[in-house]
């Protein structure tokens, strides 16, 4: 098991990074726990952590994008709080040099892996919930995510590239484009999917690879818009 911090150089890491100071230490220390050290560990703590995580920072994109619609505040939400960006968030408060490992998950590094520190911030989120309530708690998320925030892209771009590609096309009043599975490769476990985009009335074909038939559809799709003339794609 990775060795614990001391008790005061934890409670100041808390502090420093997420501008709390726990009444019940105990939450802290269950919190940065993985269940590969031991049955008191932070996966429930994580699962209470994401919902206070999601309705704290809708709470923030609603009041800091009052002209934005639901599509769009969904779109920004989900970039804030994908796995991804925790995981850099957590890396960047350097939460895996306090979390609680097995010795197996501790050589294989685990404490670098994305989900673990993600899931680890998540459950620090949900522990402060428990300790001193939902106001702590998104004043938190608030710490944590204000730079983030702060950098977000407009929500158009944040659209997937089929729903990009149909919104060009719906606004000019043309067809929408037809995606047809061409081929499926691969072992069952690790399969690989070929897919074949057209827009027939502008001519344009396009095929795009990928492990799951949605993401190939994507890929087929960004290649689309690639093609298309400039002044469809502003």
């Amino acid at each position: 098991m990775i060795p614990q911090r001391k008790p005061d150089e934890l409670s100041i890491w808390i502090e420093r990074s997420f501008g709390h100071v726990f009444a019940n230490p105990l939450l802290c220390h269950t919190a940065l726990t993985h269940r590969s050290a031991g049955a008191d560990h932070n996966e429930r703590l994580e699962f209470l952590g994401d919902s206070i995580l999601n309705c704290s920072v809708a709470r923030m994109l609603y009041d800091a994008h009052p002209d934005a619609d639901e599509g769009a505040l969904s779109r920004l939400r989900a970039s804030l709080v994908s796995g991804e960006s925790l995981a850099q968030i957590a890396a960047g408060l350097n939460l895996g040099d306090f979390l609680r490992l097995g010795s197996g998950e501790l050589k294989t590094g685990g404490f670098r892996r994305s989900s673990i520190l993600a899931d680890g911030l998540e459950a620090i989120l949900g522990a402060i919930f428990l300790d001193a309530g939902y106001d702590a708690a998104a004043a938190a998320v608030s710490r944590i995510l204000s730079a983030k925030l702060r950098e977000l892209p407009a929500a158009g771009s944040l659209k997937d590239p089929k729903t990009q590609l149909q919104e060009l096309l719906q606004a000019r009043g043309l067809a929408l484009p037809v995606y047809t599975l061409t081929a499926v490769s691969g072992e069952p476990h690790e399969q690989t999917f070929t897919i074949t985009c057209e827009v027939p009335v502008l001519g344009l074909i396009a095929v795009g690879e990928g492990a799951s038939r949605r993401r190939a559809e994507q890929l087929a799709a960004a290649k689309i818009i690639g093609l298309l003339p400039s002044e469809m794609r502003t």
